[in-house]
């Protein structure tokens, strides 16, 4: 039975799940556009512009260092100017840095926009992450459920950009524009304006309610209670991302059609929307790195699949399950936090394993990049990125949870 206090608490918030769908969307801006669309725009930009294996990788690689320089100012920012600002400050900034790279050809200026887009992405993402959690601590029998579904909303995003991506490609290949690859960039960059505007009213309410939280301080979080997770954590940020990057390259290497790519990444996006279901229940049971574990172990299976088949029905159970498993795993970091960790120290818990996220994606792309422009090619980079993976498992397994929490 619900307490009167709890339900007092909760009376804003009568449709949870509207609420969490609609902060999906800052999901969806932050990762599933700005970030992941580039695997769709990889191999066309890299055909016009005569690019390396390499330096399509480091132009992600780039992503993910402004991705980790936002996550180092998002704590001081949003104890300045609180969660809802700056969640749709990013997201505003994310849709115009997109909108940028519909007028750039030159590399050192879409590396400048792949930087600056980062940096908001980690604005939006952890903003949002932290009203998520906030939203799951009202309704905590349903906030594996509730987190899950706002990392989910980075599945909208892969899907609206598999969709996207290829009509504005052929629209603009119809008209015989020079460089086919910007009319995307700024259809994606519009999409984000919109996802911004449909968010901006229920995040707000969710932020209203979350003063001491976001103005609260670090304490009672320490790097050391987090060591296992973080460098799990890690080994996933570099694993994942290479085969987000490179799949698409490396499928149409493979002679895939366009439409089945389309299909494929589809479909990638929609298991991802999937996920918030089908791994709630073990988010909250698990209150160490288990479910990290798990879920990087899982990854690390199905990322070698495409490197050893080039079997349509193998390749696109590869892309479904790594779907709707790979999400969760930043979800699974951030159950964590919640499950070990006072509320006001929530926002410096996931700035931090944002952070080293946004380390591992800073090797991941080059790596798996550079590995691919030699023997073995891109079958031997997602080789790579699996091992990174299967690493982080192993790493993940060993972190505990803490002996006690202040507060839920």
């Amino acid at each position: 039975m619900t307490s009167p206090a709890l339900a007092t608490a909760n009376a804003p918030y009568r449709h949870p799940v509207v609420i969490a769908l609609a902060l999906s969307l800052g999901a969806a801006i932050a990762l599933g556009i700005s970030r992941f669309s580039y695997g769709l725009l990889l191999p066309p930009m890299r055909e016009d512009l005569g690019w390396s294996y390499f330096l399509a990788g480091a132009m992600n690689t780039g992503n993910a260092v402004g991705y980790f320089a936002g996550a180092l100012m998002t704590p001081l920012l949003m104890r300045r100017i609180g969660a809802w600002r700056v969640l749709m400050a990013g997201s505003l900034l994310a849709a115009i840095f997109m909108l940028v790279s519909g007028w750039a050809t030159g590399t050192a200026a879409l590396m400048l926009q792949r930087v600056l887009a980062g940096a908001a992405s980690a604005w939006v993402f952890i903003a949002g992450g932290v009203l998520a959690a906030r939203l799951g601590s009202l309704f905590p029998k349903r906030a594996g459920f509730l987190i899950g579904l706002y990392y989910g909303g980075t599945g909208i995003g892969i899907a609206l950009s598999a969709l996207l991506v290829p009509a504005t490609l052929e629209a603009a290949a119809s008209r015989a524009v020079p460089h086919a690859w910007q009319w995307p960039w700024i259809g994606l960059g519009l999409a984000c304006m919109l996802a911004a505007a449909a968010m901006a009213v229920p995040a707000r309410r969710v932020a209203e309610g979350l003063h001491t939280g976001v103005r609260g301080t670090s304490q009672g979080f320490a790097l050391r209670d987090f060591g296992f997770g973080l460098s799990g954590y890690f080994m996933f940020g570099a694993g994942y991302i290479g085969y987000m990057t490179f799949i698409v390259a490396l499928l149409r290497q493979q002679g895939m059609s366009g439409p089945q790519i389309t299909g494929f990444y589809t479909a990638l996006g929609l298991a991802v929307l999937a996920s918030s279901r089908i791994w709630a229940r073990m988010l909250d049971y698990f209150k160490g790195g288990e479910s990290l574990a798990i879920l990087n172990l899982v990854l690390a299976v199905v990322t070698v699949l495409p490197a050893l088949t080039s079997a349509m029905p193998v390749v696109f159970a590869s892309g479904m399950v790594f779907g709707a498993v790979f999400l969760s795993v930043v979800a699974s970091t951030t159950a964590l936090v919640r499950h070990n960790l006072p509320q006001a120290a929530w926002p410096a818990g996931i700035s931090a394993f944002t952070t080293i996220f946004a380390l591992g994606q800073i090797v991941g792309p080059s790596v798996v990049g550079w590995v691919a422009d030699g023997a073995g090619g891109l079958q031997r980079g997602l080789l790579v990125s699996a091992a990174f993976l299967l690493l982080g498992a192993v790493l993940a397994w060993r972190q505990k949870p803490l002996a006690s929490k202040t507060s839920d």
